[in-house]
């Protein structure tokens, strides 16, 4: 399939604070090698979609503070291709502004998809032919999202629930189906009969649609972010000094909201929205228990290491995940099924089972005014 009008977004924010302390505001989780393979999770993630649609054919929306390091780990970033929010406005607006300008630059006809900096995605073939697939579909004039297989009842993710096929519709996309709605994170038992149907899939928050479907949608959902977006968008490329200012006058006061609540889950309700199944190993490791999950075990007890696994001894200890970042002996004694992550200046260690509950202590440290380790 000819891809030379698709344009690979890479949302690169957020804080990771459930794999704090590893990850931090200054160097979130995108910007560290979390499976030990010799890449960053960001830099897995361009790799990916430039073997796709071309190195030139992607860029990143990332927040100012971490211009610098992104620039530094992907040197192949075109120089026009960084977006550097200065405070966060979640996913609709760094899509939104994305795309708006590459609309500007290359007209509203091109195809966008948008693919989160940290996630793990095993087979880039199978990757590839999903977004191929998810083109089509936008071709057509569909938001659409990549659904992942739900391998299990997690009430981790939320869920796309599958309606009819949209095969004699889009002969390119034949997998694909409209969306009937997207479901938030359910409970276990929820969980279990959305598996049992076969109908539903993990939203992943992958989306690909024609840029000006999408400004569009927006004019119609979000009509002041859509003015907002595309007042920064003409001045972008009229340098410096005319987007810092139409920045520091628009972009303060857009709303801050997820993409799924302001375009996805509205435009399903009327029938904008399709999914083409994601044939592919995928996690967004939302914590350590899943990180652990992605790294191969140490030894016959399940340890898992992430980092110099010389730096851990254990005796009589089993299941355990283990960060040793502080160039000091991390020693295990009895522990069974726990985190442990050292760093030179903060130490967390609490059970495997609790891995989401690191967030609640991020948030116990900030109310005590820790900033500094956060």
């Amino acid at each position: 399939m000819d891809l030379n009008d698709f344009y690979a977004v890479i949302p690169a924010g957020g804080v990771g604070t459930r794999l704090w302390p590893l990850s931090r505001q200054d160097r979130p989780k995108f910007l560290y090698d979390l499976l030990g393979s010799g890449r960053t999770m960001i830099q897995g993630t361009f790799d990916r979609l430039a073997g796709i649609c071309g190195a030139d054919h992607v860029v990143v929306s990332t927040g100012q503070r971490h211009v610098d390091q992104v620039r530094q780990q992907l040197p192949d970033l075109a120089e026009d291709a960084l977006f550097a929010e200065p405070v966060p406005r979640d996913s609709t607006a760094a899509i939104a502004l994305a795309t708006a300008v590459l609309a500007q630059r290359h007209g509203g006809e091109i195809i966008v998809g948008s693919f989160a900096a940290d996630h793990v995605i095993r087979d880039d073939k199978a990757f590839a032919a999903s977004v191929e697939q998810a083109v089509a579909a936008a071709r057509a004039g569909y938001v659409t999202t990549i659904g992942i297989a739900a391998s299990r009842p997690s009430t981790a993710f939320g869920y796309i629930h599958q309606g009819p096929s949209l095969a004699d519709r889009i002969p390119e996309a034949p997998d694909a189906c409209l969306v009937s709605e997207f479901v938030e994170k359910p409970d276990a038992s929820t969980a279990q009969a959305y598996l049992s149907t076969g109908e539903y899939r993990w939203n992943a928050g992958m989306f690909v649609m024609q840029a000006q479907v999408l400004l569009d949608c927006l004019r119609r959902y979000k009509p002041e972010l859509h003015a907002a977006v595309m007042a920064i968008a003409q001045v972008w490329d009229q340098g410096e000094q005319a987007r810092s200012q139409s920045m520091e006058e628009h972009w303060p006061g857009i709303e801050k909201i997820a993409f799924d609540y302001a375009v996805a889950e509205p435009l399903s309700a009327a029938g904008g929205v399709a999914v083409v199944p994601g044939g592919f190993d995928w996690d967004d490791i939302g914590d350590f228990n899943s990180v652990a999950g992605l790294l191969p075990s140490s030894n016959r007890r399940n340890i898992k290491i992430l980092g110099d696994a010389d730096r851990v001894m254990y005796l009589d200890s089993a299941g355990d995940m283990v960060v040793p970042g502080a160039e000091r002996t991390v020693a295990l004694l009895g522990v069974d099924d726990m985190i442990v992550v050292d760093t030179p200046d903060a130490l967390l260690v609490a059970p495997r089972a609790r891995s989401q509950e690191v967030k609640d202590m991020v948030a116990k440290l900030a109310q005590y005014g820790c900033d500094d380790i956060l």
